[in-house]
């Protein structure tokens, strides 16, 4: 074997060690002194070096063994006669180390302060016999539902609160930002809760009430009907009016298509029955009640308008967010450093007792 190849071989395996020891550096840290890694070169200059070194003594006559008698030599011996360029070999692996630590490589953390311009949402929902009209499916009020419930998984940042009304309301869930909780408390509602009738008046004010005292950046109801206010003590102008005064915005929903809808007529037993009736929303009260408020108004005919609708809603009230970010930066170079000396160490320790006492 080529001589100059063989004293390579413990210096290509201190070379790849510490090629392993960069990526390292490369894949998990930063460099802060990233054109100190040009010293590498030193480990090249190194080798060199060390083979003009030995070319040298070879020609002052100071051959191996097996080179003077022209045998050719075991695989024992030339590990014997490769013995004494292992802690040159080690002073590679120390120079490629403290070049690394030179580097100076970093581990960069982000920490982020969030702040949210919360806002607060109430779903204030008819529950009115007309609801179960099956113009949508299977009708208005499971439409509703289905609808209400993904507009709240979709806003997991944002406090949501469900009223219900039909000829009176109450609040079925108060603000809370455990949608889950928001979820099934949609889902559990249904026709027959209360007196018979549709009181958007008290629907309104009940949510108005519910968003009082909230310290949202942004209050918002969302009024969804299917018919006329003909039940309740509070107007609905008079709990729009509330609604201003507290900078409450209100999106109304009227839902029903155009024309006639098969509608509950009547119940006989625990069974309704039905009929074909005139939808009939009223759409001026909902579009005043909307632009006094800094709202808007919306008219569902089918479920496909009615997520269009949430979704618009959705758009239009969107949580704020205030994010700083502080960017930390930690020393790594020392680990690297340790072992550079380390390994110097170690070549002092192996030149001036071991391989001197062996040869």
């Amino acid at each position: 074997m080529n001589r100059a190849l063989w004293i390579s071989i413990p210096h290509t395996i201190s070379a790849l060690i510490v090629g392993l020891a960069a990526r390292y550096a490369h894949q998990h840290f930063e460099w802060e002194s990233p054109h100190w890694l040009w010293a590498g070169l030193l480990i090249g200059v190194h080798l060199l070096l060390r083979i003009w070194s030995t070319r040298q003594t070879v020609q002052t006559g100071l051959q191996y063994s097996w080179q003077s008698s022209g045998s050719q030599p075991s695989w024992r011996q030339k590990i014997h006669q490769l013995t004494p360029e292992i802690p040159f070999a080690i002073r590679t692996l120390a120079i490629g180390l403290l070049v690394i630590a030179s580097a100076r490589p970093q581990s960069s953390s982000s920490v982020e302060d969030l702040t949210r311009e919360g806002i607060d949402i109430v779903l204030s929902m008819d529950l009115s016999a007309s609801m179960l009209s099956k113009d949508f499916d299977p009708n208005r009020l499971e439409a509703s539902k289905k609808v209400a419930s993904q507009f709240v998984e979709e806003r997991p940042n944002d406090r949501i609160g469900v009223v219900a009304y039909e000829g009176e309301a109450f609040t079925q869930i108060p603000l809370t930002t455990d949608q889950r909780v928001v979820m099934n408390g949609i889902e559990s509602l249904e026709t027959g809760l209360l007196e018979g009738g549709t009181a958007i008046g008290m629907g309104l004010a009940t949510a108005v009430n519910r968003l009082r005292d909230s310290e949202a950046k942004s209050k918002v109801i969302i009024l969804l009907t299917d018919g006329v206010n003909n039940a309740g003590q509070i107007e609905p102008m008079d709990a729009a009016q509330l609604a201003q005064l507290n900078d409450i915005r209100v999106y109304t929903v009227g839902v029903g298509t155009i024309g006639k809808a098969r509608s509950p007529v009547r119940k006989v037993g625990n069974q309704y029955q039905y009929d074909w009736i005139e939808v009939k929303i009223d759409e001026e009260t909902l579009k005043t009640i909307a632009s006094s408020t800094g709202g808007k108004y919306f008219r569902a005919t089918n479920q496909t308008k009615l997520e269009s609708i949430y979704e618009e809603i959705d758009d239009l009230e969107k949580t704020r967010f205030n994010v700083l970010r502080y960017n930390q930066r930690t020393e790594e170079f020392f680990p690297f450093a340790l072992a550079g000396l380390l390994a110097l160490f170690i070549e002092f320790l192996l030149s001036h007792l071991f391989i001197r006492s062996i040869l």
